[in-house]
């Protein structure tokens, strides 16, 4: 027993003599110990707290995983060992304990952001699969709350370094308001727009919308404090800022979404020389063939009282049937029959002032489908028909002479 102590007070006596030996076996120990704890906490609790969590909500699994919530908070263990165990370190001065343990407790504060900004997100993933969300998007509240956490960790580690209280330095930053301001300008003016936004219901996420300022014409993908995404139909992605929905003017369509019909409004440029009174062979002619013999027969009648009232008039001042007026007359009961055609909404064929590029007549309806093929499809078979029949009324569509028409005249 005697010789084990003698051996223990030379082995003391020589380390006297060498005290870095001593400081670098106390740290030494303390990293040990720092990254075992890391161990334990990363492989066996963090481990076991996933699997009890895939047990309880299986559901919502892939997402806890996948932001590492539990693995963030794991980082704290090892630097609570550290900032705790460097005390014990022989031989450290005062000034390195200090530093150290200020740097481990910085960590710990960014670490606990770190992880707060994670659940943050978990939450918005796990809103946004509510098919609720699509009409209120919180993305960009989040975003506001991650940024005023993360200044406040800023605030926390400068406060830790400085040694002085949080509330000090915020006394403190009183006279740099005005530049606090100057610098997160943007994002105070995309707060404010986004409440509006939100308020008002103007865009919510899947929405079709317009801005030609910006060539943005396409789906609200995706909505956050500072941007909204739109995938444009040609598959590009247009970034607007969100301020800009409040200070520019853009179009939603999402009224014609929710309607279930889409407009139909285009014109056919018909060649004014074409126009023409129609003689009693082209009425019967079209009623035999286009089904329009009621229409024809009431046109007769009215112009027949009419005209009777006028007998002692003029001829060219008695009212008489048009092959312009009949086609009008013919369009409009062909989209009355077409099934394309929304019946409960306006249907209108009506002229439009003439130009030098024909007499304009417009068709204005409403196509019972706002799927974008299908829209354009009923819209070209629609034409396409007409065209097809207007010579049998005795008209024809205005055309520029091409090059060829010149060859045909020579």
């Amino acid at each position: 027993m005697q010789r084990i102590q003698t051996m223990t007070y030379q082995l003391q006596t020589w380390a006297d003599q060498y005290p870095w030996l001593e400081m670098l076996t106390s740290l030494s120990l303390v990293i040990l110990v720092a990254i075992l704890a890391n161990f334990i906490a990363k492989h066996v609790v963090v481990r076991g707290i996933r699997a009890l969590i895939a047990r309880i909500n299986s559901q919502h699994y892939d997402v806890l995983t996948q932001h590492n919530v539990i693995r963030r908070i794991a980082n704290i263990v090892p630097a609570i060992v550290i900032m705790n165990g460097v005390v014990t370190v022989a031989h450290l001065s005062e000034k390195v304990i200090s530093l150290v343990q200020m740097a481990a407790q910085a960590f710990i504060f960014f670490t606990i952001a770190l992880a707060i900004s994670e659940i943050l997100s978990i939450f918005n993933v796990l809103y946004q699969r509510n098919p609720k969300s699509r009409n209120k998007p919180i993305k960009g509240y989040l975003q506001l709350v991650k940024l005023i956490i993360f200044i406040v960790c800023g605030l926390m580690i400068l406060g830790t370094f400085l040694q002085k209280d949080v509330f000090t330095l915020l006394a403190g930053f009183g006279a740099m308001a005005a530049v606090l301001m100057l610098v997160f300008q943007n994002t105070i003016l995309s707060l404010v727009a986004s409440v509006q936004i939100s308020s008002y219901d103007m865009v919510r996420i899947g929405d079709w919308i317009e801005m030609p300022s910006l060539n943005a014409d396409g789906d609200v993908i995706d909505m956050s404090l500072h941007t909204i995404t739109v995938q444009n139909f040609d598959k590009t992605l247009t970034t607007i800022p969100t301020n800009k929905l409040v200070t520019d003017t853009f179009k939603n369509w999402r009224g014609m979404s929710n309607a279930g019909v889409r407009r139909m409004k285009r014109a056919l440029f018909i060649d004014q020389t074409s126009i023409h009174f129609m003689t009693v062979d082209e009425q019967q002619r079209l009623k035999e063939f286009l089904l329009l013999d009621q229409y024809l027969d009431h046109k007769n009648s009215e112009l027949a009282n009419f005209n009777q009232q006028l007998s002692n008039q003029a001829v060219y001042n008695q009212r008489r049937l048009t092959n312009l007026g009949t086609f009008r007359a013919y369009v409009e009961f062909y989209l009355r029959q077409h099934p394309g055609i929304a019946q409960n909404q306006s249907i209108l064929v009506r002229q439009l002032q003439p130009t030098a590029q024909g007499l304009p007549l417009e068709i204005y309806a409403f196509s019972n489908t706002t799927v974008w093929k299908d829209y354009e499809a009923i819209q070209s078979d629609i034409f396409d028909h007409l065209i097809a029949i207007l010579p049998e009324f005795g008209l024809s569509i205005y055309q520029a002479p091409s090059g060829q028409d010149f060859q045909v005249l020579k």
